[in-house]
């Protein structure tokens, strides 16, 4: 059709489809959110988390210092895990009336877990660290032989997980 045989709003209608025809998507603001999402993600994955669980309750502490990320021992009632993995159960290590002063399961995979770290240049000689996150009632004893192992296999910076409360202002 001839623009001269239009109308002044038919011309305006027949331009408006043919500017407004070929829309595209617009990724600006697409991109924006993902943007925000992808920061939002770092600064939350930025401090390290506790393996939270329900069979342990921690001791109540007004420390200060955050954890670094490190090997976590978790202490049951029932089973010593590291990192998650059983590696030995409480009971035979409470009847055995203090003989052994060393865990034989957390012993092998504490020297398992210390052989297939990455080096990163530090000295050999400083010791590994640790952290063992266990129920506030567990018995002095097994806690005492969790330490002996640890030093035994070089994890000599032990650091104990706890609640953190307020400090009372008093």
């Amino acid at each position: 059709m001839n623009n001269a045989k239009l109308s002044g709003r038919s011309k305006r209608m027949s331009n408006f489809e043919g500017l407004h025809k070929h829309t595209g998507l617009n990724l600006v603001s697409l991109m924006d959110i993902f943007t925000i999402l992808v920061f939002f993600l770092l600064v939350s994955s930025g401090s390290q988390q506790l393996p939270n669980s329900k069979d342990i309750a921690l001791p109540s502490s007004t420390a200060d210092k955050v954890p670094q990320e490190t090997l976590i021992i978790s202490i049951t009632e029932t089973e010593i895990l590291v990192q998650g993995q059983k590696v030995a159960d409480i009971a035979p290590l409470l009847a055995d009336d203090l003989q052994t002063t060393l865990i034989a399961g957390l012993q092998k995979e504490l020297m398992f877990r210390a052989d297939n770290r990455l080096t990163t240049g530090d000295d050999q000689t400083e010791g590994l660290a640790v952290t063992i996150m266990g129920d506030e009632n567990i018995p002095y004893r097994i806690l005492r032989k969790i330490l002996a192992t640890c030093r035994q296999t070089n994890y000599t910076k032990i650091a104990f997980a706890a609640v953190q409360t307020a400090k009372s202002k008093g």
